[in-house]
């Protein structure tokens, strides 16, 4: 038995963990890398496997950099079922095809400009489709067989919807052997979703270490800054709010804030434009997974409409209604994908108001090495988008409590949970620097010694002693 790291390994995309036995081979996860274009990059590189002896995928969340290469492995021959929780595959109905989409408008738009060297888009909308009919959903908590002599279960991770920790039994020759593999996990005591299960015991732990080196701040905290960014763009200094936000958690998690913000006066209730019909589409999705919320959500939910009280959300379709939001002098919140800046509609909201000092760009989630959104939280004075040098005038904003990854002290605290050591645990998806600080923080709070493995590296799952 054993593993081969063929993503997240010191880096925080392209999530993808071969396992084999001697009958069987199967991922965790297929993601995209996502970031500068050398990571990028990598999405156009031959699997390191062959996709059509895959017999099935265990999937921990819809997020792209965990899902995003499916239909490419789909395409190329991949044909086995690919097992994920049901509102996971509920939202990979809307992302994935969406993906495929947005990579054949970039590919089309670079054909028409003439750049040299367009690289094709990683598979088609057919592709996309094809992939969400081999998907085949599984309750939390509810046993597994996919294979003989492999049983899983999926736990609550509490990133977004649908998340999960998976568990994994690997039964052969020699003794069974238990993997977790975390996938994101979420922050405790944040809104709509439950916390993450916690897990007490695994021979071999991959932890995601996304935010290991930091904590976030407060929940308090973020929620003032919060509001004093509100009322100062909109009722101070009369411009427009832009919120770049992923689609998936984050888009639900702001409008979560704004209504109970307001409902409690302590903002004066937004114009609100959700614009990205992904994010429109999620949004739905997610009122139909109400199961999953936590006790505040369902509570909010059961209150019912506050005329007044509330902002007034409108979720924007066509692309001429997309547009004519630029026509808005000041007074209103615009939340769009994609959530690091580096495609969607976002980008032409960007285009329009970076140079206007009125303005203020909110972001409100973590933004990777080399993409547009890193560089206004580095404070890039010019930025390029569409061909055009932009100066940078609005008022750039980080509020870093709405992380959906659990920061340094909670991911602590989930390990805290394990009733002894696992004979290895291995840190994914996070930034070596990040990785590092982690890693020690490990071995001072609970005595485990932690290993940061790179790309393509392989472990003997027979040698966990």
């Amino acid at each position: 038995m054993r593993l081969t790291l063929l993503g997240a390994a010191r880096q925080v995309t392209g999530s993808c963990f071969l396992f084999e036995t001697d009958t069987v081979r199967f991922l965790v996860d297929c993601g995209m890398f996502q970031g500068p274009r050398s990571a990028v990059a990598q999405n156009h590189q031959p699997f390191a496997f062959d996709p059509a002896s895959i017999d099935f995928v265990l999937l921990t969340h819809a997020h792209i950099d965990h899902s995003g290469l499916l239909p490419r492995l789909v395409a190329q021959g991949f044909r086995g079922p690919a097992w994920m929780t049901e509102a996971t595959r509920d939202l990979l109905g809307v992302l994935l095809p969406d993906s495929a989409w947005l990579q054949q408008m970039e590919a089309e738009r670079a054909r028409r400009r003439g750049r040299r060297g367009i690289r094709p888009a990683l598979y088609t909308v057919e592709d996309a489709e094809r992939t969400i009919r081999q998907c085949r959903s599984v309750a939390y908590d509810a046993p597994l067989e996919p294979a003989p002599g492999i049983r899983c279960r999926f736990r609550d991770a509490g990133h977004i919807l649908g998340s999960a920790i998976i568990e994994i039994w690997l039964s052969g020759q020699g003794p069974t052997r238990k993997i977790v593999v975390s996938g994101d996990l979420g922050q405790p005591g944040r809104p709509i979703l439950r916390d993450p299960t916690a897990i007490e015991q695994a021979d071999l732990l991959l932890v995601e270490s996304t935010y290991g080196d930091r904590d976030h701040r407060s929940l308090a905290a973020t929620l003032d800054e919060f509001v004093a960014t509100t009322e100062d763009t909109l009722r101070v200094r009369g411009g427009n709010l832009i919120v770049p936000a992923f689609a998936v958690g984050r888009t639900q998690e702001i409008l979560y804030w704004f209504n109970v913000l307001s409902r409690e006066g302590r903002i004066r209730p937004p114009r609100v434009y959700v614009d990205s019909p992904m994010a429109t589409e999620v949004t739905r999705i997610t009122a139909n997974h109400l199961a999953l919320f936590d006790q505040e959500a369902r509570g909010l939910v059961a209150a019912g409409p506050a005329p007044g009280r509330e902002p007034v959300v409108r979720f924007v379709g066509s692309v001429e209604e997309s547009m004519a939001l630029n026509r808005l002098q000041g007074g209103a919140v615009i939340i769009a994908a994609s959530g690091m800046c580096e495609g969607g509609r976002i980008r032409h909201h960007l285009r329009h108001h970076l140079p206007n000092p009125k303005s203020t760009v909110m972001i409100t989630g973590f933004q990777a090495q080399g993409t547009l959104g890193r560089q206004l939280v580095d404070g890039a004075r010019r930025v390029r988008i569409h061909g055009h040098e932009l100066r940078v005038r609005a008022r750039i904003v980080t509020i870093g409590g709405f992380s959906a990854h659990a920061d340094q002290h909670a991911l602590l605290d989930w390990l805290g949970h394990f009733q002894r050591p696992p004979a290895r645990t291995l840190l994914v998806h996070g930034e070596e620097g990040a990785q590092l600080v982690f890693r020690d923080r490990i071995r001072q709070r609970h005595g485990w010694d932690c290993a940061i493995p790179g790309q393509g590296e392989v472990l003997d799952l027979g040698r966990l002693e």
